[in-house]
C-alpha cells in the first residue's frame, strides 16, 4: 500500500491506523511548499487536490474517514472496529460521521476562513465564530468521554476497543492546539489523549512524519 501524505495532514489518523496493522506500506510525501496536490499526477489521484489518498493494490481512495474505514475492513484481524451488524458498529459510523462531517468541516473553517469571504475583518469574524463551534463539539465529545469513566467501560472513545475513531479523533483535537481552549484543556480529553499519545503505533507515525512531541 501506498499512503500520500503531507506531514500533520488529515493522512494522520490513516498513518496511524497502518501502524497499528504492522503491514509494510510506503509513504509518499506531497510538497504543498511547492502545490504538489494541485499538480497533474496528483489530481489524477484525487481531483478535488486534497490530502492523503490511499492506493492499495488497483483501488484508489480518497477521504480520510472512506480510509479508515477501508483499513478496518480489509484486516479484520486488526479489531479496529466492532463486528458489523452490532449497536456498537452502529455507533462507529455516527461517530466518525459526526468527526468527519461535523467537526472536520468545522476545523477547515477554522483554518481557512478566507475561503468563504474577500475580506480580512469578515475572515476574522467567522474564524471567532468556527472556534466556538468547536468548542461546542469538543463539549460533546468530552461528555462521551466523562460518561466512559463514570460507568468505568474503557478509555478509548466507545469503550474497551481501539478502533479508527481514536486515531481520527486524536487528529483532529491535535489540530485545536492554537486555539484559546484547545482539546487538551478539557479534563477528559486530556486523560484520553494522554492514554493514545503512548500507544507504540502513534509514536511512530508522529516520528515518520517528523513531528516532535508534545503531539497535542
Amino acid at each position: 500500500m501506498k499512503l500520500y501524505f503531507s506531514p500533520g495532514n488529515a493522512n494522520l489518523a490513516p498513518h496511524m491506523i497502518l501502524e497499528e496493522i504492522g503491514l509494510p506500506f510506503e509513504l509518499i510525501l506531497v510538497d504543498r511548499a511547492k502545490n504538489e496536490q494541485l499538480s497533474p499526477e496528483y489530481l489524477k489521484l484525487n481531483p478535488s487536490g486534497r490530502i492523503p489518498v490511499l492506493v492499495d493494490g488497483e483501488l484508489v481512495l480518497f477521504e480520510t474517514a472512506a480510509i479508515c474505514l477501508h483499513l478496518a475492513d480489509t484486516h479484520p484481524e486488526a479489531n479496529l472496529a466492532p463486528a458489523f451488524g452490532t449497536p456498537q458498529r452502529a455507533h462507529l459510523y455516527k461517530w466518525l460521521m459526526y468527526m468527519t462531517n461535523t467537526l472536520q468541516a468545522e476545523l477547515l473553517t477554522y483554518f481557512y476562513p478566507d475561503r468563504l469571504c474577500d475580506d480580512e475583518i469578515t475572515a476574522t469574524q467567522i474564524k471567532a465564530k468556527a472556534e466556538i463551534r468547536v468548542g461546542s463539539m469538543l463539549d460533546i465529545l468530552e461528555g462521551v468521554l466523562k460518561e466512559n469513566s463514570e460507568k468505568a467501560i474503557g478509555k478509548f472513545f466507545i469503550g474497551e476497543q481501539f478502533t479508527i475513531l481514536d486515531p481520527f479523533l486524536f487528529m483532529l483535537c491535535r489540530w485545536t492546539r492554537g486555539m484559546t481552549k484547545p482539546a487538551k484543556l478539557y479534563p477528559h480529553l486530556a486523560l484520553y489523549l494522554e492514554h493514545l499519545s503512548k500507544r507504540p503505533a502513534v509514536i511512530r507515525a508522529f516520528e515518520k512524519e517528523g513531528i516532535e512531541a508534545p503531539y497535542y
